[in-house]
């Protein structure tokens, strides 16, 4: 902890000579991209993609789920997500799975979470299986982590697909949806290819 510290308390000073940008940055911002990714501390968004700061807009969750579009949810990664589609106008969203993700051994293997009931819950909203279908739960994923994966995070963007908002922009051709998975023992990044759902080296 002590070392976060003492990065907060120089930061003023090793900004000192781009304090012009961050000047700027304190009129707006305009972020090139929506970067949806998991909470997890290994996955670093502006570090993988080299983002400075006001260039990516993150959101960030357990497991990377975006839950499906509903109306009457108040639910914050609906909040944000609109924000940065309505009113910041992002032309794209990246959703980002990675490897080794713990909210998909989660899925994978439900037994483990038993101590987690809200992760549970959580989990339960990432759109692959019904809750009554819990004993068939891991042989309907799957075994291979990198597959399933995968999978989880197209299915996350198929719920970025039934927002409204999203849906009118993507067929209007203003908005565009990527989904990337990102190697944590590489740094590797691998990318759906467009019109498939195969995933090949960025």
């Amino acid at each position: 902890m002590q070392s976060l510290i003492d990065h907060a308390r120089s930061f003023p000073a090793k900004i000192a000579d781009h304090q012009q940008d961050f000047a700027n940055l304190a009129r707006g911002q305009r972020p090139m991209a929506v970067f949806v990714s998991c909470s997890d501390s290994r996955v670093i968004p502006s570090l993988i993609t080299g983002a400075r700061p006001g260039e990516i807009f993150e959101l960030r969750t357990a497991g990377n789920i975006v839950p499906r579009y509903r109306a009457s949810a108040s639910c914050g990664v609906a909040a944000s997500l609109e924000f940065a589609v309505k009113a910041l106008q992002v032309p794209d969203i990246i959703v980002c799975g990675h490897s080794h993700c713990g909210a998909v051994q989660g899925l994978m293997h439900r037994q483990s979470l038993e101590s987690l009931p809200l992760m549970q819950r959580w989990l339960a909203g990432a759109g692959h299986i019904r809750e009554r279908l819990v004993a068939a739960r891991a042989k309907s994923l799957g075994d291979d982590p990198v597959e399933v994966t995968q999978r989880h995070l197209l299915t996350q963007l198929d719920h970025l697909r039934s927002y409204p908002w999203i849906a009118q922009r993507l067929s209007a051709g203003r908005l565009r949806l990527h989904g990337w998975y990102y190697t944590v023992d590489t740094g590797e990044v691998l990318a759906c290819q467009p019109g498939s759902r195969e995933f090949r080296r960025l």
